[in-house]
């Protein structure tokens, strides 16, 4: 029975990571992600505002009429959106490219000049306030099989678009830690068992789909933004997977098949190091080894399976029911190349099933086949259960982290609008039940699109991190700082009256008037706030009307020459409790 002890815990582990995941990810969007539409392309690398005709296209990949050209042009319109912090997201680009908004270069993917494939990753490009009904133009280069972009291309929150490729890498996490487990569990049993072949082949097998899968998932760009590095991982990978099919299947046949059957892995063996090889030497590009492998797949995968069908009589049960979980992850691999390659239309391709019922077929073959080593696996539990708590501590660090994410804002790493909202309600409830008062401060930069303007929008994420910085050290440990969106920020101050949070405002105002900002040795000039004070229960008893009345207040020392700090002037209304 200790086999199916650790069994039930490996499969826990994936189980679990999975559902705490899900449960912390809640999507809430401002406006749902808007896909973009009405394509325009046209071939070359002529500049964009050159006379050249533009011809539809249903979405910008592989237009018709390549004829080997590496360099074209898409183009389409920006919708209209309610988004906080709008982003352009697009799942991946074949192979370099460079975002055009109206003209002005926002985003640029590997180097045009140069161009060389260095990964794909997925993008998240910041779209400028009042980007919507502007043209949004698209530069590629590619000397792949294929060019333009792959997967999603839509306009969409940024806090939305993170929780919605975390959510989707849930299920190939928690196999991949399934899948990784297990690898772990068949070394073991290849160092300790009478059958260390087979267990090695099973190891290596579970090793390669495991970590293809975690190096195909969206997390991994938050893990460790590191495009090349996963895609050299995921190819090699990928390429081992058929040395391992081959190996496991090589080990049940006999003559003349088993021969066949082993010239057919080596011939992929050879493949994966001279490829792998090549582009550690700088020699080949790394999305140059895809096509020329799944080649080399389409030829030997379809001569493994009919060498494994002929013999399949001979074999006992339990290596039929191996043969049979082949054939049902064999024509996934196919499908998942397919979509690869743009061959079929995109959609996602569950791999990661047939990854997990490759693997739960190994286990219940190897878990009949080898009852006679619960002996020896008993004094390899201790070992494993310290693993196994040990990959249950790293995904609980890993979902804290997640969970993080979704409230907090990216560039200041202020609590965000969605951490703000459920704080707020948490603090009135509590001041009144307490009977202190709470004071609320709207914060906004000062001509901070001229900012943008005038020195660019990285110089604007600047400035917007100095602020935040300035705001965090301004204020007392009990006070909260929030980042609403854009260059808006807001305060909540427990157990302050109106006068004191007008005070410290003006104290805030007059250190920053002092404080000379720039960016690489530019002075961006005279940066200033103006603040908006409301106060519970002062001024109202509702935490919606609150947040209202700081921004009335905030508008009203816009109005009166900015640089200042307003509070709000009113009663609180008599509906109010």
């Amino acid at each position: 029975m200790g086999i199916f002890n650790v069994m039930w815990r490996v499969c826990g582990v994936g189980v679990m990571a999975a559902f705490l995941l899900l449960l912390t990810l809640p999507l809430a969007y401002a406006s749902a992600p808007a896909p973009l539409t009405d394509w325009e392309y046209r071939w070359g690398d002529a500049p964009l505002d050159a006379e050249a005709p533009w011809q539809p296209i249903a979405f910008p990949s592989n237009p018709p009429g390549r004829n080997g050209q590496q360099a074209v042009w898409f183009k389409t319109v920006v919708p209209a959106g309610e988004w906080r912090d709008p982003v352009l997201h697009i799942t991946s680009i074949n192979l370099v490219g460079q975002v055009y908004l109206d003209g002005t270069l926002i985003y640029e993917h590997g180097d045009m000049a140069n161009p060389r494939f260095i990964g794909w990753p997925w993008h998240l490009v910041a779209l400028p306030e009042g980007a919507a009904g502007k043209t949004l133009a698209l530069r590629i280069h590619s000397d792949y099989t294929s060019i333009g972009l792959w997967g999603d291309v839509e306009i969409t929150d940024r806090i939305d678009a993170l929780q919605g490729m975390l959510q989707a890498s849930v299920q190939d996490l928690a196999v991949s830690a399934f899948s990784l487990l297990l690898a772990t569990l068949a070394a073991i049993f290849a160092m300790i068992g009478p059958e260390r072949r087979g267990f090695f082949a099973i190891a290596l097998f579970a090793f390669s789909s495991g970590l293809m899968l975690l190096a195909e998932t969206p997390v991994r760009q938050l893990l460790a933004d590191a495009p090349l590095i996963w895609d050299i991982l995921r190819a090699a990978s990928y390429f081992t997977l058929p040395i391992a099919m081959g190996l496991l299947l090589s080990h049940w046949l006999e003559g003349a098949p088993k021969r066949w059957m082993a010239r057919l892995w080596q011939l992929h063996l050879v493949y994966l190091v001279l490829s792998i090889g090549l582009v550690a030497f700088g020699a080949v590009s790394l999305a140059l080894t895809f096509p020329v492998f799944d080649v080399l797949l389409l030829m030997t995968l379809p001569v493994m399976l009919l060498l494994a069908l002929l013999h399949v009589r001979r074999l006992n049960l339990e290596q039929r029911l191996f043969v049979f979980s082949f054939l049902l992850f064999a024509p996934l691999l196919l499908l998942d190349m397919l979509v690869a390659h743009e061959l079929i239309p995109w959609r996602d391709v569950p791999l990661s099933y047939g990854a997990l019922g490759f693997s739960l077929a190994i286990v219940a073959i190897s878990l009949w086949h080898y009852r006679h080593t619960q002996r020896q696996l008993a004094a390899a539990n201790l070992t494993l259960e310290a693993q196994v708590t040990a990959r249950t501590a790293e995904l609980d660090t890993l979902v804290e982290q997640l969970k993080g994410l979704s409230l907090q804002d990216a560039l200041t790493g202020l609590y965000n609008r969605r951490h703000f909202d459920t704080l707020l309600q948490q603090e009135m409830a509590l001041a009144q039940r307490k009977g202190r008062l709470l004071s609320l401060l709207m914060i906004d930069i000062d001509h901070f699109k001229k900012v943008n303007d005038n020195f660019g929008h990285d110089a604007g994420d600047a400035v917007l991190i100095e602020v935040a910085m300035l705001l965090t050290q301004h204020f007392r440990g009990s006070d909260v700082v929030c980042r609403l969106g854009g260059e808006e920020f807001v305060a909540l101050l427990p157990g302050t009256d109106t006068a004191e949070a007008q005070a410290r405002a003006e104290t805030l105002l007059e250190t920053l008037r002092h404080r000379s900002l720039s960016y690489l040795h530019q002075p961006l000039g005279r940066i200033t706030l103006s603040c908006g004070v409301a106060t519970f229960p002062t001024h109202t008893m509702d935490p919606a009307r609150l947040l209202r009345l700081a921004d009335t207040a905030l508008y009203k020392a816009k109005n009166n020459g900015r640089d200042r700090c307003e509070v709000w002037e009113g009663v609180t209304s008599a509906s109010e409790p």
